[in-house]
C-alpha cells in the first residue's frame, strides 16, 4: 500500500514511425555497443555476435535496443563522424535483420548520423547526450525527422565534462535550469516527442548523481515529460562501494528500482533480464 500511494504510474506515448504508441509502465532499454572501448565491455557488440545479442535482449523482454558507436565515458577518445556512421551502418544493418519492429534508439550528439541513421537504417529515435549542445544542427533535424528525441544534460564534451561539475545552486537546480532551456529550443524547432535524462555520471560527481537520485521526482514533476534513467554498472556504484563494473548488478537493479519508485519511465541497462525482473516486480507491487 506504501508504494501505491507512493508511485504514481504516469502514462507516455511515442510517436514511432507514424504510430502513436501507448506505454503504462517503465520501460527496459538495452545497450548495444558497437565501439571497441565502451567502460563495460560484455556490452560492446561484434560482427559475428551482434544477432545473437539482439535475439537475446527481446528474448529477455527488452522495449528498445539504444545502439551508439561513439564512447562517451570519461576521457574517452574522439571518434570521426565517418567512422561512427561506419559502425552504425553494420550494426543498424544485423538489429533490423533480426527485427523489423524492435524498437531502435541510436545514441549519437550528431545530426548528420542521426539523419542516416533514421533515414536509411530504420532507427526509430535519436539520443542525445549533448541535448544539442554539441552540434547545432542536431535539434532542427530530430525535428525534421519527426522522431522522439532523449534530450539529456551533459556539460562540455566526454573529454572535458568532468571539469564542469560546480553547480552554485545545487545539481539538481542546475540540472533542472539547464535542461528548460534545451526543452523550449527543441520545442520551438518543432519536436513533439521528449524524453528527458539528467545525465547521471556525466559532469557530475558521485555525490551529485545520488543528490539527482534523490530528486527523481521533482525533475519528472517539473517537467511533465517522460524521464529515462542511465545508471548501469556506473562509477556511482563501483567508487564508494569498491567493487568493479562485473560486480555491481546488484547495486544497480536497486539504484533502478528507486529511480522506478521516483517516477523513471525508461530504465536503460545493460542487463536486459535483471531490469524486465525489476520492472515486473515493480509493477505487481505498485500496480493494483
Amino acid at each position: 500500500m506504501y508504494l501505491q500511494q507512493l508511485y504514481h504510474l504516469k502514462p507516455f506515448t511515442l510517436n514511432i514511425k507514424g504510430k502513436l504508441k501507448h506505454f503504462d509502465r517503465p520501460l527496459v532499454m538495452g545497450i548495444i555497443n558497437a565501439t571497441p572501448d565502451s567502460f563495460y565491455s560484455p556490452s560492446r557488440a561484434l560482427k559475428t555476435n551482434i544477432e545473437a545479442v539482439v535475439v537475446k535482449m527481446i528474448e529477455e523482454g527488452v522495449d528498445i535496443i539504444d545502439l551508439g558507436a561513439y564512447s562517451s565515458r570519461p576521457g574517452s577518445q574522439d571518434v570521426s563522424e565517418c567512422e561512427e556512421i561506419e559502425r552504425l551502418e553494420w550494426a543498424l544493418r544485423k538489429i533490423r535483420s533480426v527485427s523489423d519492429s524492435i524498437i531502435i534508439s541510436v545514441d549519437t550528439f550528431r545530426a548528420e548520423v542521426a539523419r542516416v541513421s533514421v533515414l536509411d537504417y530504420g532507427a526509430d529515435i535519436v539520443n542525445d547526450i549533448s541535448g544539442g549542445l554539441l552540434d547545432s544542427a542536431m535539434i532542427p533535424a530530430v525535428a525534421k525527422l519527426k522522431v522522439p528525441y532523449v534530450l539529456m544534460h551533459m556539460r562540455g564534451n566526454p573529454q572535458t565534462m568532468q571539469q564542469h561539475c560546480n553547480y552554485p545552486a545545487g545539481v539538481t537546480a542546475g540540472v533542472i535550469k539547464e535542461l528548460s532551456q534545451r526543452i523550449i529550443d527543441a520545442r520551438l524547432a518543432g519536436i513533439c516527442d521528449i524524453i528527458v535524462d539528467p545525465g547521471f555520471g556525466f559532469s557530475k560527481t558521485v555525490e551529485q548523481n545520488y543528490e539527482l537520485m534523490r530528486n527523481l521526482q521533482l525533475i519528472e514533476d517539473v517537467f511533465k515529460l517522460p524521464v529515462l534513467v542511465g545508471i548501469s554498472r556506473k562509477s556511482m556504484f563501483t567508487k564508494p562501494l569498491g567493487i568493479s563494473a562485473e560486480q555491481s548488478l546488484p547495486a544497480t537493479v536497486t539504484a533502478n528500482t528507486i529511480a522506478a519508485i521516483n517516477g523513471a519511465s525508461i530504465l536503460r541497462v545493460h542487463d536486459v533480464a535483471a531490469a524486465r525482473q525489476c520492472v515486473d516486480v515493480f509493477c505487481l507491487t505498485t500496480m493494483p
